[in-house]
């Protein structure tokens, strides 16, 4: 008898790496994925709704979408990381044109009613900031408790952050959020730049993805062209795992050292965004990946493309 799939959400902003994230889940045998929801972060939330569901539509999928926050919980709203993903989210390429659309229902009351359905099997995976799921624990005071976990991308505890010294993007877009959901209770994994960029895919390894999988593999690829770009322009020759590899993180958390500590997040200041370990008495220990197995890591991502 075979485990049945992971049930998982995604809160995403997409975003080239969001694709490649939902892509991989959509196609691995192991997922179930239940939902979409959508945030600001790499575009604005009206575009992360409708890139979405382009994503649900191109992988043959029938699982919902819902449009979270436009803005941060108590930051002024944020301009889109156009210069990173495009001025549509994927790339160069022009906005797509999606048949579907979001639910009456908004991001956080889907997530509460999944969680709820769902009860100790829900999986929940934000990989662009995590506004939503603090909107979600604000509403409910069982969210927390009916998830199974929740592993995000976001955060740097031991390494540099890429939109300052100290911060990661997606916690510095909405470090409150992040700060709530750490003191949540919650059964919380963090994925951050100490592991994504430990994988790093370059123009080559987007071609073997294309030749793997034409359909999948050739439009990503074709989209990646510009992130590579921006990543060639700060110095790396290619482009790190992020959002893949907190939904890789959900299926083999054994592929990961995994530090147990309190966390919190500096609200303000100079260091806003920063994760740190925390000796707050109201902190309990969340989990945090601080090293990978990147062969191993990488070799997952590319195997539910391989269609030989």
């Amino acid at each position: 008898m075979t485990d049945a799939p992971m049930k998982l959400l995604i809160d995403t902003d997409p975003g080239v790496d969001d694709a490649m994230a939902i892509l991989f889940a959509a196609r691995h045998p192991g997922i179930e994925l239940v939902g979409l929801t959508s945030v600001f972060g790499n575009v604005t939330v009206a575009q992360a709704t409708r890139n979405a569901l382009a994503l649900v539509e191109r992988a043959g999928l029938s699982c919902p979408v819902a449009e979270g926050a436009g803005a941060p919980l108590v930051l002024p709203p944020f301009e889109p990381s156009a210069h990173v993903h495009g001025p549509e989210g994927f790339g160069a390429m022009p906005a797509p044109r999606p048949a579907g659309r979001a639910l009456d229902e908004d991001a956080a009351d889907f997530m509460i009613r999944m969680a709820r359905d769902h009860a100790g099997e829900l999986v929940l995976c934000p990989v662009g900031p995590i506004t939503n799921v603090a909107e979600a624990i604000q509403r409910d005071p069982e969210f927390a408790r009916n998830v199974k976990q929740i592993v995000f991308m976001g955060g740097a505890l031991d390494v540099r952050g890429n939109v300052t010294p100290y911060a990661e993007a997606n916690t510095w877009h909405d470090p409150h959020a992040l700060d709530l959901v750490l003191g949540s209770g919650a059964d919380v994994l963090m994925v951050g730049l100490d592991v994504t960029l430990q994988v790093l895919l370059e123009a080559g390894d987007f071609d073997r993805l294309a030749a793997l999988c034409p359909g999948d593999g050739g439009w990503l690829r074709d989209m990646a062209g510009f992130y590579l770009d921006f990543y060639r322009s700060i110095g790396l020759t290619g482009c790190g795992l992020h959002d893949p590899m907190a939904v890789i993180a959900c299926l083999r958390p054994d592929l990961f050292t995994i530090e147990y500590t309190p966390l919190e997040v500096v609200c303000d200041g100079d260091e806003i965004g920063r994760t740190r370990r925390s000796a707050r008495p109201d902190r309990v220990a969340v989990g945090v990946c601080t090293d990978c197995d990147a062969a191993a890591v990488e070799a997952l991502f590319y195997a539910p493309f391989d269609e030989a």
